[in-house]
């Protein structure tokens, strides 16, 4: 096998990873929003069983674990979703695995063992915060860094898959246009943090339960600005409790949680339509205009699920699609970044 077919190898191995990354995140979301992320108490087994416990076991299950009655769905929810998971964990293990003994001689050769080094690595990280989500009932700082992890290792496997095919969006770029686009990095730059916070924000969001805590909209309960409480809203050194499903905060902290989500929308349209037109413009005809069409059909896309989230109160087909949506408009911000870091002063630049 030449190194060509390598390549291209890993880069459908890479790009089936992306796709399983996703379905693993849509399954973690509907499982955090059918409240069943406590459906098996225990980690990694379920009720100590490595299926959901049925018959006799039940019994057996309860007086194990007095407070946590067994229900069959929301266990059933909980472990195919870790099933994916540890799926989707042991497929990277073989893309690095495979990645690292393909690799071809010399330091140059632009091969990205580093990045997969770092990818099954993180992916154990990972796995161990799915874990504390269990062990630590919900705890909002951690359920939130594990869905910030999912994001992460879906990114990571795009980048992958766009350095193992050795992909140049450069076709048609002159050196003036190519000056023109390559300025927009500032502001992809920007964009790109504008959306890490609102991911953020939306994460933080679900797992302190406040989606709902603004269910009209433009105004919240009734009222342009209601009384928030930011300080305990946003307590980063909030003490571990026995269970947090169903969140503990009060009505103040959740409502300036989930205004907080609102203005950072704003500010995320606002910033990201604004880089999506600037790349249609001095990209088209091109592949970086098609990724400013793309990357302003995504942020459309996911502004009328927030907004349905809002309007239909929250149900749980629209909200594990905001979810999705926003990985996705991750991955196109993501793509941006990398052709345009690519992109020198008179086309395409390895870097």
């Amino acid at each position: 096998m030449t190194d060509t077919q390598r390549a291209n190898t890993l880069t459908k191995l890479a790009v089936i990873a992306v796709f399983f990354a996703l379905i693993v995140i849509g399954k973690g979301a509907y499982t955090r929003l059918a409240d069943a992320g406590l459906g098996c108490p225990d980690w990694p087994g379920c009720y100590g069983h490595l299926t959901v416990p049925s018959g006799d076991k039940v019994v057996a299950a309860e007086l194990a674990f007095p407070d946590a009655p067994v229900e069959s769905y929301k266990a059933w929810v909980e472990m195919i979703h870790r099933y994916l998971a540890t799926a989707l964990g042991l497929l990277i293990i073989v893309i690095t695995a495979l990645g690292l003994k393909w690799a071809p001689a010399g330091k140059s050769s632009g091969w990205p063992r580093k990045h997969l080094i770092f990818l099954l690595l993180f992916v154990c990280l990972q796995g161990a915060f799915g874990a504390w989500t269990v062990t630590l009932k919900l705890w909002p700082k951690i359920v939130t860094l594990h869905l910030l992890g999912g994001f992460t290792v879906l990114t990571l496997l795009s980048l992958a898959a766009i350095r193992f095919s050795r992909w140049r969006p450069d076709a048609g770029v002159d050196g003036d246009r190519a000056h023109g686009l390559r300025a927009l990095l500032p502001m992809g730059w920007v964009a790109m943090a504008v959306l890490c916070t609102q991911i953020f924000l939306g994460g933080w969001t679900s797992t302190n339960y406040a989606a709902l805590a603004c269910p009209d909209l433009p105004t919240c309960q009734g009222e342009m600005w209601p009384e928030t409480d930011f300080q305990s809203g946003f307590n980063l050194l909030q003490e571990i409790g026995p269970n947090y499903l169903g969140g503990k905060l009060d009505n103040a902290s959740r409502i300036a949680i989930h205004q907080s989500h609102r203005i950072g929308a704003i500010v995320a349209t606002l910033v990201i339509s604004g880089l999506a037109l600037a790349l249609i413009r001095r990209g088209r005809g091109t592949v970086y205009g098609r990724l400013g069409q793309l990357m302003l059909v995504a942020l459309s896309v996911q502004i009328a699920l927030g907004l349905s989230n809002i309007w239909f109160q929250l149900p749980i087909a629209v909200a594990t699609a905001h979810n999705l949506g926003a990985a996705i408009l991750l991955q196109v911000l993501v793509f941006t970044l990398y052709a345009l870091r690519k992109l020198g002063p008179n086309g395409w630049s390895e870097l």
